[in-house]
C-alpha cells in the first residue's frame, strides 16, 4: 500500500495512486472493466477516451455512448476535447449530469486534426484563451476539473509549468503531464523531470504520463520524479494486469503473471462486454486489436495474431483463440527472451 494515502483530486480520494490514461478508441466502457476485472482495486481512477464537445453538444450518440458507465467502473473522468467556450461549457455540464466523478480537459493531444481545428495541444499556446475558458467551465460544475497536458509545443516552448499555473489559477484539482512535446508525438523518451518545474509552480497534485512500461517502471517513476500520481496507457493495452502488478510490487510480492487461461478468459469476457454497446462488425474489430495485444509474447503467437486479423467475426476469433489454447496444453505460456520485461 502506497504510504502517502489517497490522492485528493478535490473532495474525491483516489487510491491507490495509479490512473488508466484516456486513449482514444481503446478506453470505453467495455475495455475499462477489463482494466477492473484484471487489476480490481489496484487502479484508482480511469478515464474515457477524449469526447468531441462539439459532437457531444449535438446529442450524438456515438458521443453519449463514450460518457456513460457502469457502476464497477467507478471512480471515472471524462475527458473533453474542443476550443470553443461556449461548447466546452455546455459539454461540461452534460458531463455532470451524466454522472462522472471527474472532468478532465484534454490541452494535449497532438493529433494534427485536433489541434487544427484549436484543441489539444494547440491550447497550449494561448494560456491567456485557456484561462478563460477553464474558468468558465469551472463556474458552470461542482465536480472536480482536471487538465491533461505534454511538456509544450516544442523544445523552445516547453511552458507546463506556466500551463499549470494557469489551470491551478482557474481552480482546477489536479494536472497530469505527458513528458513529450507536440512535436515529439510519440518519439524519443518522456521527460518526466518537468513535473519539478511545475511543483515549483503549483499546489495541486501533478500527475506524470509516458513510458511506464512496466509495473517496475511505475515504481521506478515514484521514487525518482516524485509524482502525486502515475498514469499508465499504452502498456495497459497488452496487459490490463498492469496495476495489479504495481500494487504488488510495492508490497514485497510477486507480480502476477497471467496465463494463457487467463488471458484467454479475458478475451472472451471483452467480447461479451463489447457486445453489449456495439454493432458485431465494431466487436470484431476491437476484438481483433485486444486480442493481438494480449498474445505478444506466447509461444506460436506470430501464427495465431496473422489469422486473427484475417478473421472478421466475433465468434471467428474466439474459435481461433480456443484452439490456440487446446493446441498449447501444457506449453510455456510466454516466450523466454522479452516476456519477464513485459509482464513483470
Amino acid at each position: 500500500m502506497d504510504a502517502r494515502g489517497p490522492l485528493r483530486i478535490g473532495p474525491l480520494a483516489v487510491s491507490p495512486r495509479l490512473l488508466l490514461a484516456p486513449m482514444s478508441g481503446v478506453t470505453d466502457s467495455a475495455f475499462r472493466r477489463i482494466v477492473r476485472r484484471a487489476s480490481g482495486s489496484a487502479v484508482g481512477l480511469m478515464f474515457t477516451e477524449f469526447v468531441s464537445v462539439e459532437a457531444l453538444t449535438r446529442d450524438d450518440e456515438k458521443s453519449l455512448r463514450m460518457v456513460r458507465r457502469r457502476a464497477e467502473e467507478r471512480p471515472v473522468a471524462v475527458q473533453i476535447f474542443g476550443a470553443d467556450a461556449d461548447r466546452m461549457v455546455r459539454a461540461a455540464a452534460l458531463v455532470e449530469r451524466s454522472g462522472a466523478d471527474v472532468l478532465d480537459v484534454n490541452c494535449g493531444c497532438p493529433v494534427p486534426k485536433v489541434v487544427k481545428r484549436g484543441g489539444g495541444c494547440e491550447l497550449m499556446r494561448q494560456p491567456e484563451r485557456l484561462y478563460g475558458i477553464l474558468t468558465a467551465i469551472r463556474r458552470e460544475v461542482s465536480i472536480p476539473v482536471t487538465l491533461k497536458m505534454r511538456a509544450g509545443w516544442d523544445e523552445e516552448t516547453r511552458n507546463a509549468a506556466e500551463i499549470a499555473a494557469v489551470a491551478e489559477a482557474a481552480g482546477l484539482a489536479m494536472v497530469t503531464v505527458h513528458g513529450r512535446t507536440r512535436v515529439q508525438l510519440y518519439h524519443g523518451e518522456a521527460d518526466w523531470g518537468v513535473i519539478a518545474g511545475i511543483r515549483r509552480r503549483v499546489s495541486i497534485p501533478v500527475a506524470g504520463s509516458g513510458d511506464v512500461a512496466t509495473a517496475a517502471d511505475a515504481l521506478a517513476r515514484e521514487r525518482e520524479f516524485a509524482p502525486d500520481a502515475v498514469m499508465i496507457g499504452r502498456a495497459a493495452l497488452a496487459n490490463p494486469w498492469i496495476f495489479r502488478q504495481v500494487e504488488e510490487l510495492r508490497a514485497g510480492e510477486a507480480p502476477v503473471r497471467p496465463s494463457l487461461d487467463d488471458r484467454i478468459d479475458m478475451m472472451r469476457t471483452y467480447a461479451a462486454y463489447l457486445d453489449e454497446d456495439y454493432a458485431p462488425a465494431v466487436v470484431a474489430a476491437r476484438l481483433r486489436q485486444f486480442a493481438g495485444r494480449v498474445t505478444k509474447g506466447l509461444h506460436g503467437g506470430a501464427p495465431l495474431r496473422a489469422a486473427i486479423n484475417e478473421a472478421r467475426t466475433e465468434q471467428a476469433i474466439l474459435d481461433l483463440l480456443c484452439r490456440f489454447a487446446e493446441a498449447s496444453s501444457g506449453e510455456p505460456v510466454a516466450a523466454a527472451a522479452g516476456d519477464g520485461a513485459a509482464w513483470a
